[in-house]
């Protein structure tokens, strides 16, 4: 049977529980156990899928098509296991389930109630988890802040839980600021002591706390959160603002948490290898020299919009040996004019993912300058469409050449809806999840895979018009890579001998990158800027 770890927050939100979360799964794997994680979030919405980037930042897509919060893009990159649709649990989904079961008689007509039914339907998720996985430890943070009413009833789950289960078969943590105030030079461990009390006000007493802070807590608050808190001193463990999220596990593992979450949850005879990981964070630090790359798209303003797609372009920087630079450039600014002046001091342009038609003219214009100027362009989902789009009204010189997604009524729509897309309805329905892509030979995807055949995630909805391949193709577009049927059109590029890295790819790559197995595309990219 899997152990449990549950993380909660307190004191304020944003605090990175789940790069804590994360980084003890590596720590844990790195001992040879096997890891599972999950988040659970309080807000109703059923998935992040339809809720807007500004508020919310990117979607994570899992390989089975679940549309999941963006932390557990964290959980994969630094446990290097594929999550499913079992990891990720909102409060609307959670009632959502329970009034369907309701509606088809499955309580036999028992008053329904938060408990036993609510919990009842939150711990079932957590143990399925846990038994699809095979999980030695699973790892389960709450989203939320100790305190909001919203996440009450996953508070009163894992506590009802860990009496189940057995409490030795359960591990509390709870992340907590410790301020600074500079006007007194002073760490204050007061907002620590009543954030604990309020969680064990719902029955949860942490077995470990974690301060954070953007520099080390000294050891005396430390020893002070430990006695009036009632953990043990080496329970206290330290969590500073770091230069790179990939140092945490070492910085941790210094501590010896990892050591001491095996001592409390009776876990014997694992030992610590972070030799590769090690290697890892060295390359990070050996990097010389800087490319900057212009990253065009609607939601700029909240970077964690593209949390994936620049984590993968820092992963590749880690094997190209450059530090990276990332211009954030809002699509509506990007005219013919502005162009030069914009995309002057880049190396290369990303263009990644989006919905909705504002922004798209700045896109492609961002398109057409990357491939007049023979500047390396790598455009993801939307950014494979706008390529399309813009390779179509240039070079094929059909003016009105746009996206039905953009424009209904243009007469040459060059990406039209998918078939099995008509009639839908908006909510976890489009393309989603990992589909295989056959690479033809010779192109740069081969280059980049070593592979004839290669299985990314999607999401979208809609795709290339088949009814343009020919067209394309004898005008000197590339088709790298469709479905195994030949159906769907998956990639398209450049030959290098026409421009040095000119790539669009209707997945996502970004979603299987990991900072010790970096996205080979993304490598080719930086390559061919510099």
């Amino acid at each position: 049977m899997s152990k449990f770890i549950f993380v909660t927050g307190g004191v304020v939100s944003g605090l990175g529980k789940g790069i804590t979360a994360a980084s003890l799964g590596r720590l844990l794997k790195c001992r040879g156990l096997k890891i599972a994680s999950q988040k659970l979030d309080p807000y109703m919405n059923i998935d992040p899928g339809t809720m807007s980037p500004f508020q919310h930042g990117e979607v994570f897509v899992t390989d089975d098509g679940a549309e999941t919060d963006l932390d557990l893009g964290h959980y994969e990159r630094f446990i290097d296991e594929n999550l499913n649709k079992y990891s990720n649990l909102t409060s609307g989904r959670v009632y959502w389930n329970v009034l369907n079961k309701e509606r088809q008689g499955e309580y036999l007509g028992q008053t329904v109630q938060i408990i036993p039914h609510v919990t009842n339907e939150i711990k079932d998720f957590i143990l399925k988890n846990a038994q699809v996985s095979g999980a030695d430890v699973s790892i389960v943070e709450i989203g939320g802040t100790i305190g909001d009413i919203e996440s009450q009833p996953f508070l009163e789950a894992i506590r009802q839980l860990s009496t189940e289960v057995g409490r030795k078969n359960c591990l509390f943590i709870h992340v907590c600021l410790v301020p600074y105030i500079s006007g007194s030079d002073e760490y204050k461990s007061k907002p620590t002591q009543h954030s604990v009390k309020e969680l064990m006000a719902v029955g949860i007493h942490p077995d470990l706390i974690v301060t954070r802070s953007d520099e080390a807590v000294p050891e005396e608050i430390r020893k002070k959160i430990s006695l009036f808190c009632n953990v043990a001193e080496d329970c206290v463990i330290d969590n500073k603002t770091l230069s790179s999220l990939y140092e945490v596990p070492l910085m941790l593992h210094e501590q010896k948490m990892d050591e001491v979450v095996c001592r409390e949850l009776g876990i014997e005879g694992t030992n610590s290898n972070l030799s590769e990981w090690e290697k890892m964070v060295n390359s990070i630090h050996s990097r010389k020299g800087e490319i900057q790359i212009a990253l065009v798209g609607k939601y700029v303003k909240l970077h964690d919009s593209y949390l994936s797609i620049v984590e993968s372009l820092n992963h590749a920087s880690f094997v190209v040996g450059r530090k990276l630079k990332i211009k954030w450039v809002d699509s509506d600014s990007v005219t013919d004019e502005t162009a030069p002046e914009i995309f002057k001091d880049c190396a290369g342009i990303i263009l990644p993912g989006g919905f909705g038609n504002r922004g798209i003219e700045g896109m492609i214009t961002s398109a057409r300058f990357a491939r007049t100027h023979k500047m390396p362009y790598f455009g993801i989902c939307l950014g494979m469409q706008i390529a399309v789009i813009e390779f179509t009204r240039d070079v094929l010189n059909f003016s009105d050449a746009n996206s039905r997604e953009f424009d209904e009524q243009c007469e040459h729509a060059v990406i039209d809806l998918m078939k099995d897309q008509e009639g839908v309805i908006m909510g976890g329905t489009m393309r989603l999840g990992k589909y295989p892509c056959k690479i033809q030979k010779g192109t740069i995807l081969e280059k980049a895979y070593k592979s004839n055949l290669i299985e990314e995630r999607h999401r979208h909805r809609y795709e290339f018009n088949n009814s343009y391949r020919e067209q394309m193709q004898k005008a000197g577009l590339v088709i790298g890579g469709t479905s195994p049927d030949n159906k769907i059109v998956e990639t398209v590029e450049l030959s290098e001998k026409e421009h040095p890295f000119f790539v669009g790819v209707q997945f996502h790559p970004e979603f299987k990158s990991r900072p010790n197995h970096a996205g080979p595309l993304f490598v080719e990219f930086l390559k061919a800027c510099f």
